[in-house]
């Protein structure tokens, strides 16, 4: 578990990346008013399927797929926060003392079915509810920032190398480039100043162009 002032510094580095993201997608993205908690419970619905949920028949829960999926609602999460608040030091240090908060939840189905509810209902990304979910799938915030940069830093590795025009490949000698990345960011240190260009350059390393 990350102290509050390295989860302040991570979170801010990821809201500084989320909007350079959003920007490379529509330099007017703040004024585009794009659904992100739409976004956001419509990945809770496609994480429960991951984790297991029907009671008619044997499931497993896919525990690497659904933090995958956490990172996704993390990138809409922050997105949201953006729209709301422009100062993201604001940001930072309330969702650093969030994702600081106790687990009240035992039932990661229930704990997903709050995140989902405070997107439909209030239009929000509800960090207590998200926090209960990292938890219940051992997942702590240098693990989210891991995935989360890894994950960034991919998508504009993909953009960099022909993703919208088509030309972009994504079987590399055998393994989709998220398996690659998997095994990229576990190799390196997240706490290296240098982390994000590391992930990038190591990215540009394997790929088979």
């Amino acid at each position: 578990m990350s102290d509050l002032s390295t989860a302040i510094k991570q979170i801010q580095q990821m809201l500084t990346m989320q909007d350079a993201m959003n920007s490379r997608v529509s330099d007017t993205w703040r004024e585009n008013n794009f659904q992100w908690y739409r976004a956001i419970w419509v990945e809770c619905a496609e994480m429960l399927d991951h984790h297991g949920w029907k009671w008619w028949k044997h499931q497993e829960c896919d525990v690497p797929q659904v933090q995958l999926e956490l990172v996704d609602i993390f990138h809409f999460g922050l997105s949201l926060r953006l729209m709301n608040e422009s100062n993201t030091d604001v940001i930072a240090e309330q969702l650093a003392n969030e994702l600081q908060l106790s687990v009240e939840h035992t039932d990661f189905k229930l704990a997903l079915e709050d995140l989902a509810s405070a997107a439909v209902t209030n239009k929000a990304f509800d960090g207590k509810s998200f926090t209960a979910c990292m938890q219940l799938m051992n997942m702590d915030l240098d693990e989210l920032f891991r995935q989360y940069v890894g994950k960034n830093t991919l998508n504009f590795f993909r953009q960099d190398f022909g993703y919208k025009e088509g030309t972009y490949i994504k079987v590399w000698n055998g393994k989709e480039d998220n398996e690659v990345l998997a095994d990229l960011v576990t190799s390196l240190d997240t706490s290296a100043n240098d982390f994000q260009t590391q992930v990038y350059n190591g990215l540009k390393a394997a790929y088979p162009a």
